[in-house]
């Protein structure tokens, strides 16, 4: 039987759920930029319709060509960072020693950039 057999298994359920996360984020991410590509071949292709090209030029911004990769790079950041956490978490619930529960910082700063992200881009599509 392996000892404290439970904690551990919550710990790779909490890991497991934000590599989950992390993936979803990167899917998202991508899922973004192909829609970007998409936009951009079409603005390209609708040069001499001024009416749609003007539609077309607010989806094709500046920043239209760094909201997919901000999002798998924040994906990415979440998997590293939560396999950083698996590992020291798994090592202090084998350590004898007493160890407080401070340690959300890191969640705490991932979930505000992806707050951000999401106002930004929220607020990118509605002007």
């Amino acid at each position: 039987m392996i000892e404290r057999y439970s904690d551990h298994a919550a710990n790779e359920r909490t890991f497991l759920a934000w590599v989950r996360t992390g993936i979803a984020i990167i899917a998202f991410g991508f899922v973004v930029e192909k829609f970007n590509l998409f936009v951009r071949t079409i603005a390209e292709a609708s040069r001499t319709d001024t009416g749609s090209r003007l539609q077309l030029d607010r989806f094709t911004g500046p920043f239209s060509h760094y909201d997919g990769l901000v999002l798998i790079l924040i994906g990415i950041a979440i998997i590293m960072i939560s396999l950083i956490r698996f590992i020291r978490i798994g090592r202090m619930i084998d350590d004898a020693q007493s160890h407080s529960a401070a340690g959300i910082k890191a969640e705490l700063v991932l979930a505000v950039v992806l707050g951000l992200v999401v106002t930004a881009m929220t607020v990118y599509f509605a002007l």
